[in-house]
């Protein structure tokens, strides 16, 4: 479900946004089986796969790679959408394709044994943007990863080890083994991979997870989605302050807000977070 940049260019230039009248009657067509309707909704929300996939052209992945998975993402969203719960589509879209772009980019990294799911994705863009807030501040390595060992709450050998994986680079497996023979690397492992009712079973559980969070997400009124997206969402986390100038509320209504917004989706989540 790769999207050429040529078409790319084209749908952007001759699609309009959709109004909220136009997205719930394409979607409640979609939903009825009309592939005219789930096309148009489609391609009338590109734009925000781009939008939204620049925003993280800076990690070592292919652009092309982002847009790819952001698109599986607005799909899975137009399967997934239900009109009737009074929420934009464009708003609901965009949760699913900052998801699926997310997830690509931590499985693009060699953060392996650190988690996964939403800790690992948590843990990859934490670590990487407090390394980089301290480099300045801390210039000594040693001591650098020293107090990201305890801001972390690991052991200096346990936090040199992740930053070891950050920094890890993946090396072609199609690269010969030796300069006089054709063997490759991959001829040479051994496949790890699961049984294929093990990796069905993983990906209906991740699907589960992702619609309930979802749900949980559309729960929240416009303030507390806001403070949610920004504060526990987003790769640049911002401050209670900006959150309040923006919302035209105090610093201590947008804290009290996102204490709400937490404690609806625990209660909402609870039982996947005890999983």
């Amino acid at each position: 479900m790769r999207v050429n940049r040529l078409s790319r260019q084209a749908c952007l230039r001759n699609a309009p946004p959709l109004s909220r009248e136009e997205e719930r009657e394409l979607s409640i067509a979609a939903r009825r089986g009309d592939q005219a309707a789930r096309a148009r909704l489609v391609t009338s929300s590109l734009r925000h796969v781009v939008a939204i996939a620049s925003q993280y052209r800076r990690y070592p992945v292919r652009f092309e790679d982002l847009l790819s998975e952001g698109h599986v993402g607005l799909m899975t969203a137009v399967d997934k959408f239900d009109p009737d719960r009074g929420t934009r589509f464009v708003t609901y879209a965009g949760y699913w394709i900052r998801a699926y772009v997310l997830d690509f980019i931590v499985r693009s990294t060699s953060m392996v044994g650190a988690g996964s799911g939403p800790l690992r994705s948590k843990l990859f863009f934490r670590l990487r943007r407090e390394r980089a807030r301290l480099t300045n501040l801390v210039p000594d390595a040693r001591e650098r990863n020293a107090v990201l060992a305890t801001q972390f709450g690991v052991s200096e050998e346990r936090m040199a080890s992740m930053l070891e994986r950050l920094d890890g680079r993946d090396v072609s497996l199609d690269r010969p083994v030796f300069d006089d023979a054709p063997t490759s690397l991959l001829d040479r492992l051994v496949d790890p991979r699961p049984l294929p009712d093990e990796t069905l079973d993983e990906v209906r559980s991740s699907r589960v997870r992702s619609d309930r969070v979802a749900r949980a997400l559309q729960r929240l009124d416009r303030r507390e989605r806001l403070i949610v997206e920004r504060r526990l969402l987003s790769e640049e986390e911002a401050s209670l302050a900006e959150l309040g100038r923006s919302l035209g509320i105090s610093r201590e209504r947008a804290r009290q807000l996102e204490a709400r917004a937490r404690k609806k989706l625990r209660a909402e989540l609870q039982d996947l977070v005890a999983a």
